[in-house]
């Protein structure tokens, strides 16, 4: 007999074992299935182009960001990190996947970028890892990935490591357009996350309603020739904690 829930920390665990363990995308346990995901450079992966996301580079050319302390979460070959260090911010990228770092330091090597690489959990990252304060957190394509009870960790880690008067910016799936659109409970009930978690924007307005929104769209469709990424099943959304 097993009564040893006394902390949230154990009631997120709890929950994450409520998931089979092939189901798992957002602890250290799924490296290896976002290893094998990245294994083959050249499958048709829309987000495996050396492009950063049209929203990112928009923000920047608007001035709704500057450059400053930068934490990329779920860098995946690490295309966003990459374009922030190029417009000067001091960038930190995290991945659980192995494959994905080694990618992503690869590309950075190639264009002489400074960008510091974790490979490991964003919510269980130690001392010596990513500590903040950082003015912008970026996050193409993590969010959606994460179980609801995993919401609190995120926000917490925002809490922990965004800076006052800081930046979230996030990619995510939308409803109508991509991404399972079932209720939070019926994740417990069913076999994985279905690919992922569609939202709509006032489900994202709720999550992150302790920030300002700044700007929340969709993401633009770019053409292959573009020198940007988007992706219309995306929304995009720009937030800011106050200082």
């Amino acid at each position: 007999m097993h009564r040893n829930i006394r902390s949230v920390d154990d009631v997120l665990k709890l929950l994450d074992g409520l998931f089979a363990p092939e189901a798992d995308r957002w602890t250290a346990d799924a490296a290896e299935w976002w290893d094998g995901f990245y294994d083959d450079r050249s499958r048709q992966v829309p987000f495996f182009v050396a492009k950063p996301d049209e929203n990112l580079v928009g923000y920047l050319d608007r001035g709704l960001i500057a450059p400053g302390r930068a934490l990329d979460l779920g860098c995946g070959p690490g295309r966003n990190a990459l374009h922030l260090a190029a417009e000067g911010f001091q960038v930190d990228a995290v991945d659980l996947s192995p494959a994905a770092v080694a990618w992503a330091e690869e590309r950075a090597h190639e264009v002489g970028a400074d960008v510091r690489f974790h490979c490991g959990d964003a919510f269980e990252l130690t001392a010596d890892e990513p500590a903040g304060p950082y003015d912008l957190i970026y996050d193409s394509g993590c969010f959606h990935h994460l179980p609801p009870h995993r919401r609190i960790s995120y926000l917490a880690l925002l809490d922990r490591v965004l800076a006052p008067g800081g930046h979230l910016a996030l990619s995510c799936f939308a409803a109508g357009e991509m991404g399972s659109e079932l209720p939070d409970a019926d994740f417990y009930r069913a076999a994985g996350l279905q690919g992922g978690l569609a939202y709509t924007p006032e489900s994202l307005r709720w999550i992150f309603s302790d920030l300002t929104e700044v700007e929340l769209r969709r993401m633009r469709d770019e053409p292959p020739e573009s020198a940007h990424f988007g992706e219309p099943f995306l929304w995009t959304a720009l937030f800011r904690r106050d200082a």
